[in-house]
């Protein structure tokens, strides 16, 4: 398979964080924070450094990845109004980067997650957050309109804290949306924290084409002290899903990318250290 890293889990200074990638092989460059600054955020010198950059080392862009939508709460949100449309602004401009680095995906968050979206017996009375979902999908529609006029991809990332929390409702929603221009960036550390085994459960619902981009982490998420440790690769509560995992990717003919998400640290705090830890486990799993 194509395999990368989100390049601020090695270091944000991006010349250093290339290099690591080429001492390993990789790739694939996940674009989220260069230098000081998000992408979305930076001028078209900065873009242009980051382009020769990448071209001197033969590397590619596997998707413009800022926090488009995220931590906003679909009930205190309406399209159009002034925070809505600087999360559309900063879409526009990662648009353009992506087509500026010849890079097909975008990545989109889905707003702030209302823990009960759906409900049965009577609990559609109490305890749902009624037309949340409706209301995601107004929310949605704008950017994915904007991709497809733009000839992009939208990848919407599962959160820990989002309304789409897992393979299982990124699924519901590609299939509600009915977009050729959006697909789900599955994380399945982040989905961890919906309950959710990535194997067989995660990718049940996901295989056959709804997944556009994979990130790749381990961790143990403790839900009822609410708790995340990341741990070096095969450590963590993914460690079993990881391998046959790769062999269904596999077997589904799945062309896109895979991402190493380096977010374990080592003792010193480096994450680079971290990222060494992990990163020899990750390309023999789905290399």
């Amino acid at each position: 398979m194509k395999c990368g890293v989100i390049t601020d889990g090695i270091s944000r200074d991006f010349e250093h964080a290339l290099n690591v990638m080429a001492e390993f092989e990789l790739e694939y460059a996940e674009l989220q924070y260069l230098w000081d600054k998000e992408v979305g955020d930076l001028d078209a010198g900065e873009i242009q450094r980051a382009k020769g950059l990448l071209e001197a080392r033969q590397m590619k862009v596997a998707c413009i990845s800022r926090h488009n939508f995220v931590g906003m709460g679909v009930h205190q949100t309406a399209v159009g109004d002034s925070d809505y449309q600087k999360h559309m602004e900063g879409l526009k401009r990662c648009i353009g980067m992506a087509q500026d680095l010849s890079c097909p995906r975008v990545r989109i968050m889905s707003f702030r997650r209302e823990m009960i979206v759906f409900g049965k017996g009577g609990a559609e009375e109490w305890v749902v957050s009624t037309g949340a979902w409706e209301k995601l999908l107004e929310l949605l529609r704008p950017p994915v309109e904007l991709a497809a006029r733009e000839g992009v991809q939208l990848v919407l990332e599962t959160g820990n804290n989002a309304m789409i929390p897992s393979a299982w409702m990124g699924a519901k929603l590609v299939r509600e949306m009915a977009s050729q221009h959006l697909s789900i960036l599955w994380d399945p550390g982040n989905c961890l924290y919906a309950n959710e085994p990535a194997f067989p459960d995660g990718w049940e619902a996901l295989k056959g084409g709804a997944m556009g981009h994979l990130h790749i982490k381990d961790a143990i998420v403790e839900m009822n002290k609410a708790t995340v440790t990341f741990c070096p690769m095969g450590q963590g509560q993914l460690a079993e899903s990881f391998e046959p995992l790769a062999d269904a990717i596999r077997k589904d003919g799945y062309e896109g990318v895979v991402s190493f998400e380096s977010v374990h640290c080592d003792e010193k705090g480096s994450f680079e250290g971290g990222f060494r830890r992990s990163i020899e486990t990750f390309k023999k799993v789905f290399g």
